[in-house]
């Protein structure tokens, strides 16, 4: 047997504003949204899902799991997701691959990067 995916989940303390944010960020499709406590944003073009579920105290500290996003437009992206409410926490490179790590309006860490190799 193997584990297969089923969703990343984000816990937060309002998870609808959230969701709604990754949405946009993603073009995906909030399709679910579970009474308030539990929202589902589907990935065009993927299986792959992203959920947000309302917690009382999310754990404190830095994310041990994060997004890597890619896009063809590194410093583009980067400045329409800080447009939008993102936050940048630093840039980086190694050998010629360039990454910005931001957090979300929660606070919780992702990295955009340039194309994968």
């Amino acid at each position: 047997m193997a584990l297969t995916l089923g969703m990343i989940t984000f816990d937060t303390t309002d998870p609808g504003p959230l969701a709604k944010w990754w949405a946009k960020q993603t073009a995906g499709t909030v399709e679910q949204e579970n009474d308030g406590w539990f929202y589902v944003v589907a990935l065009p073009d993927s299986a792959q899902k992203l959920a947000f579920q309302k917690v009382d105290d999310p754990t404190p500290g830095k994310n041990r799991i994060h997004l890597d996003l890619a896009s063809e437009d590194l410093d583009g992206e980067v400045g329409r997701l800080s447009a939008d409410g993102a936050t940048e926490v630093g840039r980086h490179e190694m050998g010629g691959f360039r990454w910005v790590t931001l957090t979300d309006p929660d606070g919780n860490q992702f990295c955009v990067s340039g194309p994968h190799p």
